[in-house]
């Protein structure tokens, strides 16, 4: 295994970590941010979401730099991402900082997506993340982030950057589900 998918397994690993920093009751006590509060443990959370989430960056850029890019990695990288994404929804959801609806959404997209891509390699197809899914992963990454942070900085401004940022990825997951699905419908039309 190469160094890009080994970040990529160590970004899997670190989801039971965050999934027990926020579900877990840990009285480590709460922070201020400025007139603004919010428990240690949803901040140690939000950092450890925050590494995972940048660990996407660096197994990516390592990949093509030198030339490590595998089928394996073109598997493992979207997984992981769709692993992290999901469990910090539902952690968000459970928490009530986050629509239900809106994280339904999101993750019917990710099977939907992870569906078509498994019907596509049964015909020896792998298909990599393109952009417009690259700009999802990203916008959800933001949202998510605000959303752990209770809207830290933004909260000052009376601004709710989370909830727009949310929103934002929404409208990219359904944007983006649509162009994967309508650029692979050959899968349907000549499948057996």
């Amino acid at each position: 295994m190469n160094l890009p998918n080994k970040i990529t397994v160590a970004r899997i690993m670190l989801i039971p970590l965050f999934l027990i920093v926020m579900l877990v009751r840990f009285d480590w006590g709460t922070i201020s941010l400025g007139t603004k509060s919010m428990p240690v443990s949803h901040l140690v959370g939000a950092i450890i979401f925050i590494i995972a989430s940048a660990t996407d960056w660096i197994d990516g850029y390592y990949a093509r730099k030198y030339q490590l890019v595998t089928n394996l990695g073109k598997f493992l990288d979207p997984l992981a991402d769709k692993l992290l994404v999901s469990a910090a929804l539902i952690v968000l959801v459970e928490l009530h900082y986050a629509p239900s609806w809106m994280v339904i959404v999101i993750i019917s997209r990710e099977f939907a997506v992870t569906g078509l891509r498994l019907v596509l390699a049964g015909e020896g197809e792998v298909v990599a993340a393109n952009m417009l899914g690259k700009i999802k992963t990203w916008t959800q990454i933001v949202a998510i982030s605000a959303l752990l942070l209770h809207n830290w900085p933004f909260a000052f401004l009376s601004f709710p950057f989370a909830k727009v940022a949310l929103w934002v990825a929404v409208i990219f997951t359904i944007w983006s589900g649509w162009d994967y699905f309508a650029k692979n419908k050959h899968a349907f039309l000549h499948s057996k």
